[in-house]
């Protein structure tokens, strides 16, 4: 008779840890995502026509997806190579505002796969991995890239240039490799003008 108590008491412990498990800690992850991603978090929710599950679905397989990325660190000299050719771009917008938007987002694609993000097939793909790590700044980028098929205005470039001169920024922020480290072989067989 004890036994039949000790089983059925652990199996309503079992039960309720279960319960508040998905119950409690569903709640606890919407929230903890919707910190996490913040403007990404209701883009993605829009997307799905605010069903909330599925974006949260969404956003947790970018999570396991792209959460251990480590990234890699750059090279005072390719630091300084990204800084001069995004000075070159902006200068360039005065003149060739889609040309400029343009080279951003290549560059942005170029120093995305330097610091390690997946070079990916599509757009998308690195775009999510992005919003994983830079979710406040991923949004920049969508417009810069959105911008290159043309169809909108200088002002609507210029804001997505700017815009995304924050992830350009977040990409950056990180300290230099350690000595000896060479980020050639990285861009090797892309321009980098």
């Amino acid at each position: 008779m004890t036994t039949a108590i000790i089983v059925v008491a652990v199996a309503l412990v079992a039960a309720a840890a279960v319960y508040f498990f998905l119950v409690r800690g569903g709640a606890a992850g919407g929230r903890g995502l919707r910190g996490r991603f913040g403007p990404e978090y209701d883009r993605v929710v829009a997307r799905h026509n605010g069903d909330t599950k599925a974006a949260e679905h969404e956003l947790g397989e970018r999570v396991r997806r792209y959460g251990d990325l480590e990234k890699r660190p750059l090279t005072e000299a390719a630091r300084a190579e990204y800084t001069a050719r995004w000075a070159r771009t902006q200068e360039q917008f005065v003149e060739s505002p889609q040309q400029a938007v343009a080279e951003a987002d290549a560059l942005l694609a170029d120093l995305a796969r330097d610091r390690g993000f997946p070079a990916g097939e599509s757009f998308e793909e690195r775009a999510d991995a992005l919003s994983v790590h830079h979710a406040r700044h991923v949004e920049g980028y969508r417009r810069v890239h959105s911008a290159c098929d043309g169809g909108t205005g200088t002002e609507e470039m210029r804001e997505a240039f700017v815009e995304a001169r924050g992830l350009f920024d977040a990409l950056l922020a990180d300290g230099p490799a350690p000595r000896g480290h060479d980020n050639r072989q990285l861009t090797k067989g892309r321009g980098t003008s």
